[in-house]
């Protein structure tokens, strides 16, 4: 198995991308190979580091895509960039997988147009696990790659993400579940109304409606939405965690009191910024594609990017890719 890496990706590249390898080696099957792609500079900079070996090689390019940049006249036109060699390679053939943490719509826009999606695919999606309140996590997708989306492509992303959970995740039978303002079934929009009716006669065990309050719940192992009220959905999480560890903190600390149950409580404390900590989960794969992409975080440090690169050795190794395509068959385009 061959992972390819974007080296230039993400707030704290390449140094984070190099510590992350560095890290997850020994974790990794001994059979994958890690393939990096950055400039020269980059590559001197790995050399300095230790980090390529027999299982860690280097691509030199010339060209990187910012996050500002037009996606798809950026991947048009900066062929030589690290995001665009990566994805020809593994549109070729030549390596599994992709991770990287650079510009997000380069990533996607890229994906679908060098690696291509999976026949009978409408839309590829992006999954984010996120953590729920009985230990376990939830798949929300779409999470932010279609804003505007048809009844069949929620469809399909409940399939996909039914194939991720059980391959990925090992969860039998995974419960779905439909983003709406309601749990009733005559609750929603257009899009949610004609969508519930098709998932109950989808090959998934569909739970029905799932309230935004619901999400984290335990009562649903997937959710769907269309990308505008998935990500809307995800930020929203992410902001009110962070909101309320920030108010925790500044109560805890109040008083003497209060700092004295906060030192009693630390480890409990530990624990749940453990749960809600992004860097232990890795990225968000791009399912639909006719090979593993996964997307990081911007922001991903070292230890992100070592489960990132876990996350992706998975999903190659449990042939998500080709559970999806099996899944959809039915739905291939002549």
């Amino acid at each position: 198995m061959k992972i390819c890496i974007d080296a230039m990706g993400g707030d704290n590249a390449p140094v984070a991308v190099f510590e992350g390898v560095k890290a997850v080696l020994g974790k990794l099957d001994p059979a994958t190979e890690l393939r990096l792609y950055g400039t020269g500079e980059a590559k001197a900079l790995a050399e300095s580091m230790g980090i390529l070996s027999e299982r860690v090689g280097f691509v030199v390019t010339t060209e990187v895509i910012g996050c500002d940049e037009s996606p798809t006249m950026a991947i048009r036109t900066k062929k030589d960039s690290s995001i665009v060699r990566a994805l020809q390679d593994i549109a070729a053939g030549n390596g599994d997988a992709i991770v990287s943490a650079g510009s997000t719509g380069a990533v996607l826009t890229g994906a679908t147009l060098i690696v291509k999606r999976l026949p009978g695919i409408k839309r590829p999606a992006l999954a984010a696990a996120i953590p729920n309140v009985v230990g376990g996590r939830v798949l929300l997708l779409d999470s932010g790659a279609n804003t505007d989306c048809k009844p069949e492509y929620l469809v399909q992303f409940a399939i996909m993400g039914k194939a991720y959970m059980e391959k990925v995740q090992g969860v039998p039978s995974p419960k779905i579940g439909l983003l709406n303002n309601g749990a009733e079934a005559e609750k929603g929009n257009e899009l949610t109304k004609t969508v519930y009716g098709k998932l109950l006669e989808a090959p998934i065990d569909f739970a029905g409606n799932c309230e935004a309050r619901e999400a984290l719940s335990g009562d649903f192992d997937v959710i769907v939405a269309d990308g505008f009220d998935g990500n809307v959905l995800l930020k929203s999480i992410e902001g009110t965690a962070s909101a309320m560890m920030t108010m925790l903190k500044r109560e805890l600390y109040g008083s003497l009191r209060t700092k004295i149950g906060a030192v009693i409580a630390k480890p409990a404390f530990r624990n749940l910024k453990k749960v809600l900590d992004y860097t232990e989960e890795g990225g968000a794969p791009l399912l639909g594609v006719r090979a593993g992409v996964v997307k990081a975080h911007g922001s991903s440090n070292a230890k992100a990017f070592a489960a990132t690169f876990l996350q992706a050795e998975r999903l190659v190794a449990n042939n998500v890719t080709g559970v999806i395509a099996e899944a959809l068959k039915d739905l291939a385009e002549e």
